[in-house]
């Protein structure tokens, strides 16, 4: 497996280990880069104010968190570009289309950014400049791949003026359109390359300088030097969407239906499935992805040990095409538990309606591998990723099962996406997410927020009230907002302003959303009113986070609406996932 990740800041283990990976790359294939420059890539990370560039690092790693490669991006937002400071693979990993792959995803980055354009360095292949053979030729191999991609130097300025008489290999000045036929105006360029040598070089460059460079900026439009390399004007690259406009990734659990209850009532039924997909395979929306297994170890972080091998167990000794359900709970005395597995499903249900059979531990690990293969794909560059699955998971705690929920696909997501950064919670089905409030209660990097109908009159009636914010590390990032009954559309929203505020003060690099369509006006479990439009708008103001979101679906049981409310909302979080530009993420 190879993935290329964006690290936010060194706070996490695997980010911090990320990071120390690319500060040895660094040292190793940039063997002459004051030290101190290196030192510093932490805080460029996390103090951009500090340095009047934000940082933008990109790493290429394998199955072992190995870093293969990696490039680190300049953005200046305030001027709309951005500046390639190193691209490089590992020692022992150049070829094989690292750096291809990289390039192309920092100029994802860098369209999804909003820049006009993209700048670097790169040495010259001029003999006059670059006297040395073989320093000219690893420099015009470097201009000779850029070349591929549009990237030319630019032509006629003195930026390539040695700082020191007589000094040898001054870089060009490259620039990449990133794919726009406008031309690079003399006004734009004299602003980027003032910024770029005050806010990086101004330690070194005196303002005599800088002024000279800036003033050779004579041409307009700015005229770029004509290939070199390539037998004809390059045209772009085979077109790859940017990460703002890539479709949503979609993850369906094929074995969803294994274990169905053919009973009356019975309302998690496997026809909603085809009923939501019918929609979105007509919204032109989504692409399927292949769904990874992934061990149970990510389980084993968010659910008891003890439990997971009783859930295990329970099911494989169930009779094929027979249920067992709770009836006995463990009120007297938890501590000894009956031998008969069946009779021992009390100790870890919180309900009497939902059933085990042989088939479902089977099927929830098949939802919580579409969950773990949409984290995979936000972490790679995807913007939205679907898990479309059953049975949901949301009720599901740390070592219980209830409500149709088994294993909590969405906690495990969030789970694994810590590693990496901040990520919020945030449960808008109808019933609470009890499950994922009682799995990181004590945690701070973890913010959950549920929007709920009144947890006095709603399953799971015992948790979901105001007051219960978190504790320990935890006490503040738990967010509950119960609601009153029969809600509609417009006061619903009220509340999700209220929860989306919050997540944007938490500051989150993810967001894992379970998403229930029980809210909708005529559900079986719910008292609310919302209908299509309302779906429409919730996906807007969610999607206007612009944040990398894994959706998980829960709840939603009314199947005459489930489509067109699910293709409304996603329409919705795509139209707000697009429309607010790149500056803001």
């Amino acid at each position: 497996m190879f993935r290329i990740r964006q690290v936010h800041d060194d706070t996490t283990p695997a980010n911090a280990g990320a990071v120390g990976q690319v500060q040895e790359i660094l040292r190793s294939q940039f063997p002459a880069l004051d030290p101190r420059d290196v030192d510093k890539l932490p805080d460029l990370l996390r103090d951009p104010l500090k340095h009047r560039f934000r940082g933008v690092l990109l790493v290429g790693e394998d199955g072992q968190d190995r870093v293969r490669g990696f490039a680190f991006l300049l953005h200046a937002p305030d001027l709309r570009f951005s500046y390639l400071e190193y691209i490089s693979a590992a020692p022992g990993a150049t070829g094989g289309g690292i750096g291809g792959a990289l390039y192309e995803r920092v100029r994802e980055e860098a369209r999804s950014l909003g820049s006009v354009g993209l700048f670097f360095e790169c040495l010259p292949d001029d003999p006059v400049l670059s006297p040395d053979p073989e320093i000219r030729r690893q420099n015009a191999a470097r201009l000779r791949f850029y070349e591929r991609y549009g990237a030319f130097p630019i032509a006629g300025t003195a930026y390539e003026t040695p700082l020191q008489e007589g000094g040898t290999d001054p870089p060009y000045l490259v620039f990449d359109g990133l794919g726009r036929p406008e031309p690079l105006s003399r006004r734009f360029a004299r602003r980027m390359v003032r910024a770029v040598l005050e806010r990086k070089y101004g330690d070194v460059c005196p303002k005599a300088y800088i002024d000279m460079v800036v003033e050779s900026f004579r041409d307009d439009p700015v005229q770029l030097r004509p290939p070199r390399y390539l037998r004809a004007a390059p045209g772009e690259p085979p077109a790859r969407a940017s990460i703002r406009e890539r479709l949503i990734a979609l993850a369906v659990n094929e074995g969803h239906d294994i274990h169905h209850v053919r009973e009356r009532g019975y309302v998690e039924a496997p026809v909603r499935i085809p009923s939501i997909l019918s929609e979105l395979r007509d919204s032109g929306l989504f692409e399927d992805v292949e769904v990874r297994h992934f061990g149970e170890r990510y389980l084993r972080a968010v659910h008891d040990e003890g439990y997971l091998d009783y859930l295990k167990r329970a099911c494989e000794k169930v009779p094929q095409g027979k249920s067992v359900y709770p009836y006995v709970f463990p009120i007297r005395n938890a501590a000894r538990p009956p031998k008969e597995l069946p009779l021992r499903a009390g100790y870890y249900c919180i309900d009497t309606f939902t059933p085990l059979n042989r088939n479902a531990y089977k099927a929830a690990r098949g939802a919580v591998d579409c969950g773990l293969t949409c984290a995979e794909k936000v972490l790679g560059g995807h913007g939205l990723a679907y898990a479309l699955v059953r049975p949901p998971g949301h009720h599901a705690e740390g070592s219980n099962f209830g409500g149709f929920c088994y294993l909590n696909t969405a906690a495990v997501a969030a789970h694994y996406l810590s590693r990496y950064g901040r990520v919020a919670l945030v449960d808008v089905d109808y019933h609470h997410g009890n499950g994922a409030e009682e799995i990181f209660y004590h945690r701070s990097d973890v913010f959950t927020v549920s929007l709920h109908g009144n947890p006095r009159q709603t399953y799971p009636y015992f948790s979901g009230f105001e007051e219960d914010k978190g504790a320990g590390a935890g006490e503040g990032y738990n967010l509950n907002l119960p609601m009153p009954e029969g809600l509609d559309g417009g006061r619903y929203r009220e509340y999700l302003a209220r929860a989306l505020h919050a997540v944007r003060r938490f500051r989150p690099h993810y967001l894992v959303l379970a998403f229930g369509l029980d809210p909708a006006k005529g559900d079986p479990t719910g008292s609310f009113t919302l209908g299509a439009k309302d779906f429409l708008e919730n996906g807007r103001m969610i999607g206007a986070l612009h944040l990398p979101t894994v959706v998980v679906q829960e709840g939603g049981y009314r199947t005459r609406s489930l489509g067109r409310n699910a293709r409304s909302f996603f329409e919705g979080l795509w139209e707000g996932w697009n429309g607010g530009g790149g500056a803001s993420r």
